[in-house]
């Protein structure tokens, strides 16, 4: 059997695992899977139906909000459970904001970064709408 020699000298990078799965075939689609069955630590789906599927999303200081690292959702509300103060990257500009408990809102099919940066743990629902060309949130 033969090994592979990474020439490691410590952590591997995101860049040096994203090349490894890429030389065994993993790629875009395989990497981009669904939040509630590769994080769930993070994620519950409460709810599921033809229509609509609802997810509890939990995260600490530093994680993400909604998700973890640059993600996608179809058109989803987002209610929060807790207070967050978040910081979102999206099509390169980072933008700042205090969620109150309660805030209900509506997005479009995305792709974003959004990051806990207060100093309590969150809560939010997602109820993701299920149109012919839904796609699940990744995580």
């Amino acid at each position: 059997m033969k090994t592979l020699d990474c020439n490691c000298r410590g952590p591997m990078s995101r860049r040096q695992a994203f090349a490894l799965l890429a030389a065994f075939g993993v790629t875009g689609d395989a990497l981009a899977q669904d939040a509630p069955t590769v994080n769930p630590r993070s994620y519950r789906v409460l709810l599921e139906n033809d229509s609509v599927r609802v997810i509890e999303y939990k995260s600490r200081p530093g994680l993400g909000v909604c998700g973890e690292g640059i993600h996608s959702h179809p058109a989803h509300l987002a209610i929060t459970l807790t207070p967050a103060k978040v910081r979102v990257v999206q099509d390169g500009k980072t933008t700042f904001g205090d969620l109150p408990q309660g805030k209900v809102m509506y997005f479009e099919a995305e792709v974003h970064s959004a990051e806990n940066v207060g100093g309590a743990g969150t809560r939010i629902y997602l109820v993701e709408m299920k149109g012919k060309d839904w796609k699940p949130s990744t995580g």
